[in-house]
């Protein structure tokens, strides 16, 4: 059994999701962010950096996992699924995490901070965060232009990167002008799992 400790971003989608598509039994934990629950003493133990999400395997010694991508990851070796084997496959598919991680995530994020969370208006700021995620959406729409999935099969890289480009609006990004990227969005949209794992919990607060 797992236990989930999520809010409803697109961080905390990403574990949700998982868990969905793998068919994996979890218990919910919801966090409000907005009064600070993910800073709580008690959670720290599990996720350090005070963050969402974290899961605890109660099955291998109640051990704790932080960070999305390594909860991604985790769950994905532990059923072998969503994540080849092969020592090619596998790196195909983590690069593409890796991608989101430490691209898409980070930018839209800042777009979405600078342009409805910060106090004070900066246009240049707001403006170099959207250009950047802009981008990186181009890098993805460039990559589906030939192929269904990200890497191979449907696997954690389409799964990570679809929980932030799913979020598009909240930053006004039109995908119109990423066929490619709204034909795949679509597509993994209509996923059973997916479509389940963005409802947990049901509360956005993106």
């Amino acid at each position: 059994m797992i236990d989930l400790y999520t809010a409803a971003t697109p961080n905390g989608w990403k574990a949700s999701v998982t868990l969905e598509e793998l068919g994996l039994h979890y218990t919910l934990n919801a966090l409000d962010l907005g009064n600070g629950e993910q800073k709580d003493p008690a959670y720290m133990q599990l996720n350090p950096n005070g963050r969402i999400p974290a899961i605890v395997d109660r099955d291998n010694g109640d051990f704790a996992v932080f960070e999305s991508g390594a909860i991604m990851i985790y769950l994905a070796e532990m059923t072998g699924k969503l994540l080849p084997a092969d020592a090619r496959g596998r790196s195909e598919v983590i690069q593409w995490l890796m991608f989101q991680m430490a691209g898409v995530g980070p930018m839209q994020g800042q777009a979405y901070v600078f342009s409805h969370s910060f106090p004070e208006k900066l246009p240049a700021v707001i403006e170099r965060y959207h250009t950047e995620t802009r981008r990186l959406y181009g890098v993805l729409d460039t990559r589906l232009s030939d192929r269904e999935y990200l890497a191979g099969d449907f696997s954690i890289a389409d799964i990570a990167n679809w929980c932030w480009v799913r979020a598009h609006d909240a930053i006004d990004i039109d995908l119109d002008a990423f066929p490619n990227l709204g034909r795949w969005h679509d597509h993994i949209a209509k996923r059973p799992g997916c479509a389940k794992g963005v409802l947990i919990p049901d509360q956005a607060h993106f």
